[in-house]
């Protein structure tokens, strides 16, 4: 079997980053997000990139790190919301933006592993999501096709993996992680614990480790609230 592990995120990166190139990067809001090999890709110098993620992380976190250097050519993404560095690159014409519907992205990265080239959805029909697309009528419903997203290398983080790239995420993280497992063509997973391989429960594998090529476990777990709210404690 192929070694998967590396010692480092430069050292799980080394190879494979180019200009131009483009790069899924999991996670769901702050929760999920590859935080110890976004500062390498930072670290490299790469430019003219494709990002493709749910969000363009937070103020000093996330993706927001390639946005403060200008390494982000283009973002194809579903919330960008509260990020004022992208929201100024965006309206000043630094940044191309590809907006999705939340699901609408999720569906065209699972395509994407799965090997389907395009499906149709009723979501964005009569909205600028589907301006310059096939739109089809089925059943007498319109539905615009949308086509599968792919990338050169995906960067994901996962809880735990065994030697063989096998991966179990923990609750929120599962969102977009998995699918971007799949639809990379070189797959990166940095995760808080490796174990041997036998040591993870066949039935609790979210990722298997055919999808995954390098892991690394991870040197940032800042699991950082987005919204912190907490509830006023109730008198005694």
């Amino acid at each position: 079997m192929t070694q998967k592990v590396y010692d480092s995120p430069a050292a799980a990166l080394d190879g494979l980053l180019f200009d131009g190139m483009t790069i899924m990067s999991g996670g769901f809001g702050l929760s999920g997000n590859p935080e110890s090999l976004i500062p390498e890709v930072r670290a490299s110098g790469v430019k003219n990139l494709t990002v493709i993620s749910n969000n363009a992380g937070a103020d000093g976190f996330g993706l927001w790190m390639l946005l403060e250097t200008r390494q982000v050519k283009k973002m194809i993404a579903s919330y960008v919301g509260e990020n004022k560095l992208f929201e100024q690159q965006y309206l000043s014409g630094e940044l191309e933006l590809e907006l999705n519907p939340q699901g609408t992205l999720a569906e065209r990265i699972r395509a994407g592993g799965a090997g389907i080239a395009a499906f149709y959805t009723k979501t964005g029909v009569g909205t600028v999501v589907a301006e310059g697309k096939p739109v089809e009528e089925f059943e007498g419903q319109l539905y615009v096709r949308e086509t599968w997203l792919r990338a050169d290398v995906a960067i994901v983080k996962a809880w735990k993996a065994d030697t063989a790239g096998n991966l179990v995420y923990r609750r929120t993280a599962r969102n977009f992680n998995p699918n971007m497992a799949t639809a990379g063509k070189v797959t990166v997973a940095e995760v808080e614990e490796i174990v041997p391989v036998g040591s993870l429960d066949p039935e609790a594998i979210h990722t298997p480790g055919i999808y995954v090529d390098r892991i690394i476990k991870s040197t940032i777990n800042e699991k950082k609230i987005e919204k912190l709210t907490e509830r006023k404690r109730e008198a005694a």
